[in-house]
């Protein structure tokens, strides 16, 4: 076997090795080239909450729900209010009361005619705050409000991350670092050298939860951002 035939199964061999490993996503013997995927992870944390509180109410007599409706939804507008949440950080929505004996197909024996529901959000940078105003619920449920537990009605907060732009610079920099070190360690294995970059995709960044879970499910402050970026590097 000649030096350059010896050098390829140098080469090949490193490959199985990487390979097994988990970085190598390619080795091409035809253009000495090497593509391997560069993982980065960053914990962060959520920079925006979106909060609502549903509430529902029901009776025989519209003017009884609504009443009901709009001292509920007062008591939640007042809570927020003791929280430290200003009038430019909630949405006071109108309630709602539907007729359900006017419904198509209504049944005949339905125990109540009329069904409320209303709603109060919270749409803030301070992520801290509504965590801590979350946690204090049981003095609202406490004063009667029905707290609804439909969607994201139950006084769950939505966490986000809106300023995701901002750190991708370091993220996806930590992900080409990885990445040359496996192309680094893999050419010293085959007795090559790792040459210029040929091809690289960033890939997607996602944004997940800091349980160590593959989703973001927005209940979490705490996030971690992933990216797994592909480069194509020369051997010399």
């Amino acid at each position: 076997m000649g030096r350059f035939g010896a050098a390829l199964l140098a080469i090949a061999i490193a490959a199985a090795g990487f390979f097994i490993g988990g970085g190598l996503q390619q080795f091409r013997m035809a253009d000495r080239s090497v593509t391997i995927k560069g993982l980065a992870e960053q914990p962060t944390k959520s920079d925006f909450a979106v909060w609502t509180l549903s509430f529902r109410r029901g009776g025989n007599a519209f003017g009884s729900v609504h009443s009901e409706l709009t001292d509920d939804r007062a008591r939640v507008v007042a809570f927020l209010r003791e929280q430290g949440f200003g009038d430019d950080e909630m949405e006071i929505h109108p309630v709602q009361v539907q007729d359900l004996f006017a419904r198509e197909y209504a049944q005949a024996n339905l125990p109540l005619r009329y069904n409320g529901q209303g709603r109060v959000s919270v749409k803030s940078p301070r992520v801290d705050a509504v965590a801590a105003a979350a946690n204090r619920l049981d003095s609202l449920i406490a004063a009667g409000v029905p707290l609804t537990g439909e969607g994201e009605g139950l006084g769950v907060p939505q966490y986000q991350l809106r300023g995701v732009n901002a750190l991708k610079p370091a993220l996806l920099a930590a992900a080409t670092r990885n990445a040359r070190e496996q192309a680094e360690k893999f050419a010293a294995d085959a007795g090559a050298r790792r040459g210029t970059l040929k091809r690289a995709d960033q890939g997607v960044i996602r944004v997940l939860d800091d349980d160590g879970g593959e989703f973001e499910t927005g209940r979490t402050i705490g996030k971690r951002l992933r990216v797994v970026s592909t480069f194509v590097f020369m051997l010399d």
